[in-house]
């Protein structure tokens, strides 16, 4: 048996004549491989050619072309991964020309010219006469020593001649066998015909008798002198294809265009995964007058000069190479660029209208950005890690298996995200241009928590991909209103749905499912739910795999929709080598650990002891060679591996304990930030708040700003990490996102009947405006990113946030990080910073010189809200703010507007901003020193609405006793009972309306308190507002009334109650006409089967004004279809003109609905 580390050269070929020539020239045969990867299907002949041990292998019999080509040469790499030179050796047809003398029999070598490889790549249609083609590609340049083995070559047979016949014939009389099949034809066999010469088909006899030699028919050679190389030597360009070249016009095309020597089948195939020389005997001339009796000549004639070839190399230049597996990432990326310029000139032909179009459904969806998950992972991985679940036949299963799912789940620290992120790098090596789509949910980033998040960056990244995925989110992105307006996370999910459908077949990573805020919940927000209706549909062919700890609900979740075969845990005993792999490397190239080099045999003590210990957990390994670093002696070393800790919480504890005291505050508030915060910080921002002194008469000094804010981590190493990311958009996510259409609530939560999530009295308004407004077209390129990266500081991994906000800490600083303690003390940071602004800055020169600003006024109020009633200091700081005679928070909130806010006027007052943030003791401290509760300002109007809009009841309450009109009138909602009522905050509507709101006061956005509530879908509020005698069919408003609010919406269920309350169906006006056009334009196909019963289908004819642009999202022209009364009617929705401006001005006409 032969060991498969021994073998640098690769040999491939496509058929069994090339693969009996091969053999043939080896100069000694050795035995069978003594193993192969578990899902390499190859056979493999080993032997020795001169000094070089070579590999043959051949593919699948009866399978030909690119495709078979790719898989044979990846296994190949996978069973034998030293391979260092490869060949792609075999037969081929000719492209004769006057400037090429080509002949069967001969030799084409690729040989790369022009700065392109040998190889080129080339698409047409069924190879019949006058069908187009195209070049799609140049294989990559073969390695260099085989380049000057070549032309050393060269120079030999042009000075001697080559000896190629001789050799054959010398193979032959040893292998009598083959002297049949294998040995050069009759020279008169050799037929050129004319390219207008078709060999008939369906006839497969003999070109002697079918198409005769007629010399008129021929191209007429003269015979090759004695003193000329014959067979003869090409070398040159070769065209690679995904079928056979039969059409000897399209073959003298690419000849003239390209200069084209030679065609075949397997080489491209070999483009990303096998950087080859490809040497072709020529068997027939690429025409209809296939030849099979000079195959096997050809064959050995090929054979015999890749021996010669090898022959010319010595072993220590072929050893000298890189590892063919080693260089493919520099060849998947020179693919993925020439891949990109290609796109990007096509997006430059088809305009720029459309470049713009992409621009707006980029900033309109907003995904977040994965990549820094994966790349992040990739610097932390050790190579060769993951390796026990790529090689087995569960791995590959799942890459090939229709509707296949696998979860992964272990431990905490046991390496799921490195082990999502090896799947990942697979897959983009094994797939090439396939779809993968990947997404981590993220404790760090409040933007990588929900379903929505996933959605939304998910659909971008096959937006990216795949062109013929775009029709469904043009749809969804034109019911928007184009954009003005955001789609619920229900309808991201179906699109998503249908793009997956019509990409045929897709694979996705998901990693970290534990850490999304949404894996529970109803069927239209539930991240699991969502799996289980990817994996369900026949239609599509979805690969997924998700990572996890073993939460109850996830796995109880998962095993109702899969196998126990498709759960596999993480136990140590599956990584133990790979935590081996990653403790030797940091024990031995670690800086912190050099001290150590010269000693190897306490290296392999300390790697020994650690991998004893570890217990599957890559985090605690990776905790206890952070302590060893501090270790100055080896007396101190050996105390240290003596006592190592036993779990994670007791290292974490340790880590605590051992801070020097006089970092202890440092550490705390560093930690404090990063427990509770919404999104990371970048080291300036960490920096700075360090440097606040909520103590002292000064509470910010820039001079006490650290000299090297990279050395922040110092503070609690190991609890957090520094890391360069791409620059995040969400950081402008602080900033006031006006450009949303203001009717349109745009939390993650659009569609709940009544947020029982939060406490009415509490603060949840930084659920909207925290979409993250990034855009990548792959996860190699952002174009639309900005090129600079930046310093972010974060938690080291998820189980250091769950053990500072455990039960589990020692007393003396678990206060430190109790939720009230923790973010009293991060909003007293805050103020502290925003009173000490220079208000005289303009606000683009503020962000630079306090870069802590913008974060502390777009947070400030979140912390606070949680802790104002509990603690003093912050109670102080807040009155400090509000009272500022140089009013910080009008600084504050030229920063950050909380409530989107108009450009209005007057400005919003200290008691609106204080109502809207539902801080109930600077509301009664504001309302003791005199403000108005009826003030006008703000996008609210007043204190009362902004209040009701956060669903704040005390604040509300508080307002109403101080004597806040219930009743009044301003701003988008008109009062608050309508805002309430669109919001969803039942214990407002009902304490507004025992205070006396009127419940079918007319005006604002939505008319009334009903219509507003029918849109919002929040089915208890509107049996709330009936049964108190609001009015079903009352008129006004953007919908003109409850039920075409609701319809618009999608409610089906708020649809079945406002009819079973009376309301009319066929109710006029409004911006659509009625409720059946506003179900069928917003794509709605149950509610529009519901209203069609018993629309008045004559009123289809009588819009109120002219819709916008849209595209439906089903097949609704059915619905209209089936309407029993309207058989005379043709309806086709792109059959009524009308005009409107877009966001950009412009005049759009379209044809939609019919008359």
């Amino acid at each position: 048996m032969s060991n498969p580390q021994n073998y640098t050269v690769g040999w491939i070929c496509a058929i069994r004549t090339e693969y009996v020539a091969a053999q043939a020239f080896l100069d000694e045969k050795h035995g069978r491989p003594e193993n192969v990867s578990a899902h390499d299907n190859n056979d493999y002949t080993l032997g020795r050619i001169g000094k070089h041990n070579v590999v043959i292998a051949v593919l699948p019999c009866g399978e030909y072309g690119i495709a078979s080509a790719t898989g044979v040469a990846k296994d190949m790499l996978n069973s034998f991964p030293n391979v260092r030179i490869g060949l792609m050796v075999g037969i081929g047809g000719g492209a004769p020309s006057r400037k090429h003398d080509i002949r069967l029999g001969d030799i084409v070598v690729s040989t790369p010219s022009g700065g392109k490889g040998g190889v080129l790549q080339y698409d047409f249609g069924k190879t019949m006469q006058d069908q187009a083609f195209q070049y799609t590609g140049f294989l990559y340049r073969p390695p260099t020593v085989l380049l000057t083995a070549i032309n050393g070559l060269m120079t030999d047979y042009e000075v001697d001649g080559h000896r190629l016949e001789d050799n054959i014939n010398s193979v032959l009389k040893m292998k009598s066998r083959l002297q049949q099949n294998y040995k050069r034809p009759d020279p008169s066999s050799d037929r050129l015909y004319q390219s207008e010469v078709v060999h008939p088909p369906n006839d497969e006899a003999n070109c002697a008798a079918v198409c005769g030699d007629d010399p008129s028919k021929l191209r007429l050679r003269s015979r090759r002198a004695e003193d000329e190389n014959n067979p003869a030597i090409h070398y040159g360009l070769i065209a690679s294809a995904n079928q056979l070249m039969k059409n000897a016009l399209v073959r003298d095309t690419l000849t003239a265009e390209k200069d084209v020597l030679c065609f075949e089948m397997e080489a491209a195939g070999l483009m990303n995964h096998f950087p080859c020389l490809v040497i072709r005997g020529i068997c027939d001339y690429s025409d209809s007058h296939k030849n099979k009796e000079w195959q096997g000549y050809a064959a050995m004639t090929a054979a015999a000069y890749a021996k010669d070839l090898l022959c010319r190399i010595a072993p220590t230049k072929v050893e000298a190479e890189k590892k063919i597996s080693e260089i493919l990432f520099s060849v998947q990326k020179d693919t993925n660029e020439t891949l990109m310029v290609a796109q990007n000139i096509n997006t430059a032909v088809k305009g720029l209208s459309f470049e713009q179009r992409r621009e707006k459904i980029a900033c309109w969806l907003s995904p977040p950005d994965p990549s820094t998950n994966y790349n992040k992972a990739l610097q932390q991985r050790q190579e060769g890690t993951g390796n026990w679940f790529l090689q087995t036949d569960t791995s590959a299963k799942w890459k090939t298996q229709r509707n296949s799912f696998l979860w992964l789940y272990g431990i905490p620290g046991c390496g799921k995200t490195i082990l999502s992120s090896t799947v990942i790098e697979d897959l983009k090596r094994t797939l090439s241009c396939q779809p993968l789509l990947y997404f981590y949910f993220d404790f760090n980033d409040i933007h990588k928590q929900t379903l929505d998040s996933m959605v939304r960056s998910l659909i971008s990244q096959l937006y990216s991909k795949r062109e013929d995925t775009w029709g469904q989110l043009d749809s969804l992105f034109a019911s928007c209103g184009d954009g003005r307006c955001q789609p619920s996370c229900e309808s991201l999910c179906k699109v998503l749905l249908q793009m997956i459908e019509q990409a045929k077949e897709v694979w996705v990573v998901i990693d970290a499912l534990d850490e999304c805020r949404t894996r529970k919940g109803r069927p239209t927000e539930g991240l699991l739910s969502w799996i289980r209706d990817l994996l369900n549909a026949e239609q599509r062919n979805a690969h997924l795999l998700a990572t996890s700890r073993p939460e109850q609900d996830i796995k109880s979740e998962i095993s109702e929709f899969t196998c126990d075969d498709s759960m596999i845990s993480i136990q140590s005993k599956l990584i133990n080598d790979d935590i081996y792999a990653y403790v030797r490397r940091r024990v031995r190239e670690d800086n912190g650990l050099k001290r150590w080099r010269s000693r190897p045999e306490i290296q392999d003590e300390i790697v020994t002891l650690l991998t004893e210990k570890v217990d599957g957990m890559f985090r605690w390994a990776a905790c206890q060679l952070d302590a060893l670093e501090n270790c100055l002696d080896y007396r101190e070393l050996r105390r240290a591996l003596e006592s190592l800790p036993k779990t994670l919480d007791e290292t974490y504890a340790r880590i605590l304990g051992g801070i020097p005291e006089e970092h202890k505050q440092n550490a705390i508030r560093i930690l404090q930030f990063l427990t509770y915060s919404e999104r990371p910080l970048r080291i300036e921002e960490a920096v700075d708040a360090l440097v606040v002194d909520t103590n002292g008469d000064q509470y910010f000094d820039s001079q006490y700003r650290m000299p090297d804010p990279r050395e922040i981590s110092c503070y609690c190493s190991s609890l957090v990490v520094v890391v360069s990311v791409k620059d995040h958009s969400y950081y402008e996510d602080d900033e006031d996102h006006s450009y949303y259409e203001d009717d349109e609530d745009h939390s993650y939560y659009e569609d709940d009947e009544d947020h029982s999530y939060y406490e009415d009295d509490e603060d949840h308004s930084y659920y909207e405006d925290d979409e993250d407004h990034s855009y990548y077209e792959d996860d190699k390129d952002h174009s639309y990113y900005e090129d600079d990266k930046h310093m972010e500081l974060q938690l080291a991994h998820f189980s250091v946030k769950e053990y500072l906000t455990s039960d589990r800490l020692d007393n003396n600083i678990a206060q430190n990080f109790r939720e009230v303690n923790a973010k009293a003390s991060i909003a007293t940071v805050c103020l502290a910073y925003l009173l000490h602004l220079d208000r005289d800055l303009p606000i683009e020169e503020l962000k630079k010189t306090f870069p802590l600003a913008q974060y502390c006024a777009r947070y400030w109020m979140t912390f606070a809200a949680v802790a104002e009633t509990k603690d003093e200091t912050l109670q102080g700081f807040i009155r400090r703010f509000f009272n500022d005679h140089r009013s910080s928070y009008r600084s504050c909130y030229s920063l950050y507007r909380p409530d989107q806010s108009w450009d209005v006027n007057p400005a919003a007052s200290a008691l609106y901003y204080a109502s809207f943030g539902g801080l109930i003791n600077a509301v009664k401290y504001l309302l003791s020193q005199g403000a108005d509760a009826n003030a006008p300002g703000g996008k609210y109007s007043n204190a009362l609405q902004a209040a009701s809009h956060e669903g704040h009841k005390r604040v509300v309450e508080l307002l109403l006793d101080k004597g806040a009109n219930v009743n009044a009138q301003g701003g988008l909602y008109s009062n608050a009972l309508h805002v309430a009522s669109k919001e969803g905050h039942k214990r407002v509507v009902e304490l507004l309306l025992d205070k006396g709101a009127n419940i079918n006061a007319q005006d604002g956005h939505y008319g009334n308190a009903l219509q507003a509530a029918s849109y919002g879908g929040h089915e208890r509020i509107v049996e709330l507002l009936l049964s108190k005698g609001a009015n079903v069919n009352a008129q006004g408003g953007y919908y003109s009334n409850a039920l075409q609010a609701a319809s618009a919406g999608g409610h089906e269920r708020m649809v079945k109650l406002l009819l079973s309350n009376g309301a009319d169906i066929n109710a006029q006006g409004g911006y659509w006409g009625n409720a059946l056009q506003a179900a069928i334009h917003e794509g709605h196909e149950r509610v529009a089967e519901l209203l069609r019963k018993g629309a008045d289908v004559v009123a289809l004819s009588k819009p109120a004004r002219q819709p916008p642009t849209k595209k439906r999202k089903g097949n609704l022209s059915d619905v209209v279809a089936e309407i029993p009364c309207v058989t005379d009617v043709k309806f086709d929705p792109l059959d009524i003109p009308y005009t409107r401006k877009d966001p950009a001005g412009d005049d759009i006409s379209q044809r939609y609905m019919t008359e």
